[in-house]
């Protein structure tokens, strides 16, 4: 049996944070919590220069939330903490002082486009479609929203929430700037992402530091924003029409 898990590499100065689910690279709180921690500590390592994030297996970057664990939750407390997850890892990303690229080899579904939005340089295989599902199951993708609009805009983000059911493909995410390439295997990409990190981990870390402040400028209110949204959909999974929703997905 596989089980999940959070590793950290750290490869000609480069630190590659790996997460694996056996289902679909989905997020319970437990993978969520320890993808943060691994962030922040690979901030912190003088032997990182570059991050890439990237997920096991070869089908799906990132399937979103656990509906296992979304199904489980009874009150409003609870609900804000499980979104608070993703919230955290959005934020340990954002402070990093160290440039991310994220590495892209499937799809990416709800929370996993939170995660692709937060990286500073993404790059993907053209099997890497994205989709916003969160109306579809009676909530939205309140906590993820500030990061993926920064990235692709207001109109694509409200897009792909109003049609929830529908993948959209790598070739749209290139265009609307969430990926910066596209890539037709995985072999191709893994070299593009190697290339690009190691040369970026020969530039000059204390500019690689300053410019990264400079891209995440005006996002300092995202502690507070971000909490509320969690909130907000903590309160949304308890309805009962998302409690009804999620049975017929389980």
């Amino acid at each position: 049996m596989e089980h999940p898990y959070v590793t950290l590499n750290v490869e000609n100065k480069v630190g590659y944070v790996e997460f694996f689910h056996p289902n679909r690279n989905a997020m319970p709180s437990e993978v969520l919590s320890k993808l943060e921690q691994i962030i922040i500590d690979a901030g912190k390592n003088d032997a990182i220069k570059i991050i890439v994030l990237k997920s096991g297996g070869n089908r799906t970057f990132c399937a979103g939330a656990s509906f296992n664990e979304l199904i489980a939750i009874e009150n409003a407390v609870v609900g804000k903490q499980f979104f608070l997850g993703f919230a955290n890892v959005i934020h340990a990303m954002r402070k990093c002082p160290k440039i991310i690229i994220g590495r892209v080899q499937g799809k990416a579904v709800g929370g996993g486009v939170g995660l692709a939005s937060a990286t500073d340089y993404c790059l993907a295989t053209q099997y890497a479609s994205i989709k916003l599902s969160e109306l579809s199951i009676g909530i939205g993708p309140f906590v993820i929203e500030p990061a993926v609009s920064r990235k692709i805009g207001t109109t694509a983000m409200s897009q792909m929430t109003i049609d929830a059911e529908t993948f959209f493909s790598a070739e749209f995410a290139k265009t609307k700037g969430l990926y910066s390439d596209v890539f037709e295997t995985v072999e191709e990409l893994d070299e593009a992402v190697q290339v690009l990190a190691e040369k970026l981990a020969s530039y000059n870390p204390e500019a690689l530091k300053e410019m990264k402040t400079v891209f995440w400028k005006n996002t300092e209110h995202w502690d507070s924003l971000l909490a509320e949204r969690a909130e907000k959909s903590g309160k949304l999974v308890l309805s009962t029409f998302t409690k009804n929703t999620l049975k017929r997905f389980k």
